[in-house]
């Protein structure tokens, strides 16, 4: 609860800085405009460069990564991945969860072969993924019936991870790429 209130706050103040910015490059007159524009670049008012969009704004219907970390090595590395989920049986649970980089491509995607309705939050282990220390990616849950949510985490191993939000739509037509679910056992 802490963490999403953190990291509400986070978006928020990004969003002020963000629209301070817009109203700062509308009021600026011709003679200073480019020296003014400059500064306003300079300031990376979005340091994670996270995409823009629309945000679930009930976090409860659908997988929320909560913790995660990993081991290994470059280009081999497993993920340990804690969702909560709104898991009712095979009619609504998390069927995956994965890895995508910050052009919305799968690198990794751990499918789940059953709900886990009476075992919430659940951590599932997931490898090998092939990223270098250096590469950022988003690990993130998805609902059978829902899609994905918001709340992600994004990062590198090398910087570490930190609980993000990430627009719905973002990468949204990944979840018809294989590897799929072929079924749910329970």
């Amino acid at each position: 609860m802490i963490m999403r209130l953190c990291c509400l706050f986070i978006l928020l103040f990004y969003g002020l800085l963000i629209s301070c910015t817009k109203q700062s490059s509308n009021n600026l007159t011709e003679e200073n405009d480019a020296e003014k524009m400059e500064q306003i670049d300079s300031t990376n008012t979005n340091p994670m460069n996270i995409p823009t969009g629309t945000f679930q704004l009930n976090q409860d219907s659908h997988a929320v990564v909560e913790a995660i970390n990993f081991s290994g090595e470059a280009n081999n590395y497993t993920f340990n991945v804690q969702l909560k989920s709104p898991d009712t049986g095979c009619e609504q649970y998390a069927d995956w969860w994965e890895v995508i980089d910050k052009e919305a491509q799968l690198i990794y995607r751990r499918i789940l072969q059953h709900s886990h309705v009476n075992e919430q939050p659940f951590t599932r282990s997931g490898g090998s993924v092939g990223i270098d220390a250096n590469t950022f990616v988003y690990i993130r849950g998805h609902m059978n019936t829902l899609g994905y949510g918001s709340l992600v985490f994004g990062g590198s191993i090398k910087d570490g991870f930190e609980a993000i939000e990430l627009p719905i739509e973002f990468g949204a037509d990944l979840d018809k790429v294989a590897p799929l679910p072929d079924g749910c056992a329970f």
